[in-house]
């Protein structure tokens, strides 16, 4: 039975510390990624409307999501 361990103030902080660290590495990921490109992934992917560099991309960015999560979970 689940109880309401998550409601303790020092677990639910940590979760969101861990959250916000997660977030962070990510869109650090993402950035790095997107400055080693030859080309702005952003207007690639919103003004071209590049289909298959968006699947690229979502795919880089589901492989760091499950890097960053294995790291911060253990």
């Amino acid at each position: 039975m689940m109880g309401i361990e998550w409601l303790k103030p020092a677990v639910f902080f940590g979760s969101m510390l861990y959250a916000l660290i997660g977030v962070v590495i990510f869109w650090l990921c993402f950035v790095i990624i997107d400055r080693i490109t030859p080309y702005d992934l952003w207007a690639e992917l919103v003004e071209k409307k590049n289909v298959a560099l968006a699947i690229v991309v979502g795919s880089m960015c589901i492989a760091i999501g499950l890097i960053v999560s294995a790291a911060i979970g253990g």
